[in-house]
């Protein structure tokens, strides 16, 4: 080897140990960055599972105070129809006392419903593993309650 040839080769070795703890550095830097991304699409998955328990127990809730409505509007009528003061009151007093126990049954199975599907993402959120902040259970409070 004459002289040139070794100082290439000098200077090329010299790059590569300068360059080589950056090239480790983006390896990792890049592995990481696909662990939180997969992470935060965990965490993700797990909020729209929680959404669309959300919206099935919402669909249910509303359906059920739907058919309260009416229910109690067909009952009303039956009772106003009646001859007697007697059989009227007796009739709107059971209309009344159907559509509240209705009622507070709906609100109940919602309330349930909607503590689970929470529970749930709770639960499948932290197994993400997924940076802090990445959720958005701060925000549980903001759900129709049903009272």
């Amino acid at each position: 080897m004459n002289i040139k040839t070794i100082g290439t080769t000098v200077a090329i070795v010299g790059l590569l140990a300068v360059a080589a703890p950056s090239f480790a550095q983006t390896g990792a830097a890049t592995s990481t960055a696909v662990t939180t991304a997969s992470k935060i699409s965990c965490v993700g998955a797990a909020v729209h599972t929680r959404e669309q328990s959300l919206d099935a127990a919402m669909t249910t809730f509303t359906n059920a105070e739907s058919a309260a409505y009416s229910a109690r509007a067909a009952a009303l009528q039956t009772a106003y129809s009646q001859s007697t003061l007697t059989a009227v009151k007796a009739g709107v007093k059971t209309a009344w006392s159907t559509f509240s126990a209705s009622i507070k049954s709906a609100r109940k199975a919602w309330q349930t419903a909607r503590n689970n599907a929470w529970t749930t993402y709770r639960t499948a959120a932290v197994a993400c593993k997924a940076p802090a902040g990445t959720g958005d259970g701060v925000n549980t409070g903001s759900d129709v309650s049903g009272n």
